[in-house]
């Protein structure tokens, strides 16, 4: 599951996913995407930080009672401090944050690797 709410952000990532043999459900808005999700309904979810009406984290904590073994990435247009995100997400690992620029090829081989393991 993808959720960002920049249409052609949502269209190239998904495109390209299921290019690469990924099924890939996409959501613009944040609330529409919770109310879809299910609890083991997607092995992994990336989520824009920064959306309107809620924001990834928040979106996160939200999936989280629904499913607490979800699977994240989230996706940022800008540089993130991990050290000050780690107070507020103490469990969270560096490794889950991916600037939006990270070609596609990256991006699936961040997925794979993240599904393996």
């Amino acid at each position: 599951m993808i959720v960002d709410d920049e249409s052609d952000i949502i269209l190239s990532i998904k495109i390209g996913l299921e290019d690469n043999g990924f099924e890939v459900d996409a959501f613009s808005e944040p609330l529409l995407a919770l109310s879809h999700f299910k609890a083991n309904s997607h092995a992994l979810v990336i989520l824009d930080i920064k959306m309107p009406d809620m924001n990834g984290f928040e979106l996160y904590r939200e999936m989280r009672k629904i499913d607490e073994k979800i699977k994240v990435f989230f996706f940022t247009a800008t540089e993130i401090y991990y050290e000050d995100l780690k107070e507020i997400f103490p469990t969270i690992d560096k490794r889950r944050f991916i600037i939006k620029l990270l070609a596609i090829e990256g991006l699936e081989i961040k997925i794979r690797t993240e599904l393996i393991s």
